[in-house]
């Protein structure tokens, strides 16, 4: 009887250890679908979290932070929005100690419009050049400002020179680069070539200066200059031509006595004068009646304007 019932208990306590060890397999599984789930979640949120898929690659372990490919790219991508934010306070901060003016050339304004007041507009073609600082040394003098319509390979020859007629107050005006008629005047396209050679060459020298204000060799008269007036208006320039001159292109060396002459006779009795000379090498003796040049228009009132 003792050994009926030791065997009924071992099957029941067999019976009881199987259910419990179902029970136990049970839970097991339940909290390891439960800690995968939960694990799962956290890297889906770190992917959603960059909002950049294709750059991430997702750790096993979720205690790992996901990491960016191409971080050096963004870095300086970051960098140089951060110069370019320098820059453009620097360049806000420039715009403020140098005015506009400085760099860019006032609107135009057509010296052959008649305002009802004399003015004589002296302009000076073919430089800079050795005469140059002559011709600046009697402008301050009489205290009067000019137009320089430079050449670009006599700017880049004499810099210094150009600086100085800006320093001054002077304007600048493009004369072209080369002031080769044959190669300018062979196609509008050239012209417009070596007008805008000569503006990089200009704004090269003088900080960024830039002039709209041209003149043509030679002037822009005539029918077969009409192309080339078409194509420089298109492009934004305006040229300037001259109703009174002095002569001094005439001739390698015109005498002082002719080139007042000269001045006189075209000068005339007009309201508004622009006057051709120049300050090329060699053109010693526009130096020298510069001064009577200067007191003839005075005496006559007119006061003194630059293009």
């Amino acid at each position: 009887m003792s050994k009926k019932r030791t065997s009924i208990f071992r099957r029941t306590n067999t019976k009881k250890a199987l259910i419990y060890g179902i029970i136990f397999l049970a839970i097991v599984v339940s909290l390891s679908y439960i800690i995968s789930n939960k694990f799962s979640n956290k890297n889906n949120v770190v992917v959603s979290a960059a909002n950049v898929p294709k750059k991430v690659e997702i750790k096993t372990n979720s205690n790992e932070k996901p990491k960016i490919e191409n971080q050096e790219n963004v870095k300086t991508t970051s960098n140089n929005l951060v110069q370019k934010n320098e820059n453009i306070s620097n360049a806000k901060e420039t715009k403020n100690d140098n005015p506009p003016q400085n760099n860019v050339q006032a609107s135009f304004i057509n010296p052959f419009n008649k305002d009802g007041k004399k003015a004589a507009y002296l302009t000076f073609d073919d430089g800079p050049s050795a005469n140059t600082p002559l011709i600046l040394d009697t402008l301050k003098k009489y205290n009067i400002k000019a137009t320089f319509f430079v050449i670009g390979k006599m700017a880049n020859e004499n810099k210094e020179m150009l600086k100085r007629e800006k320093a001054e107050g002077h304007s600048i005006g493009n004369h072209t680069y080369s002031h080769d008629y044959k190669y300018i005047y062979a196609d509008p396209k050239n012209f417009l070539d070596d007008l805008n050679k000569n503006n990089e060459i200009i704004a090269s020298i003088l900080d960024g200066y830039t002039t709209k204000i041209i003149r043509f060799p030679g002037g822009s008269f005539g029918d077969k200059r009409a192309p080339y007036r078409e194509a420089v208006e298109k492009a934004g320039y305006h040229y300037v031509d001259w109703n009174a001159l002095n002569g001094d292109a005439e001739a390698t060396l015109v005498p002082v006595d002719k080139l007042l002459v000269r001045l006189k006779t075209t000068v005339g009795n007009q309201e508004h004068v622009v006057v051709l000379m120049h300050d090329a090498p060699g053109k010693t003796t526009t130096i020298q009646a510069l001064p009577q040049i200067i007191e003839y228009l005075k005496s006559l009132g007119y006061e003194f304007r630059t293009l």
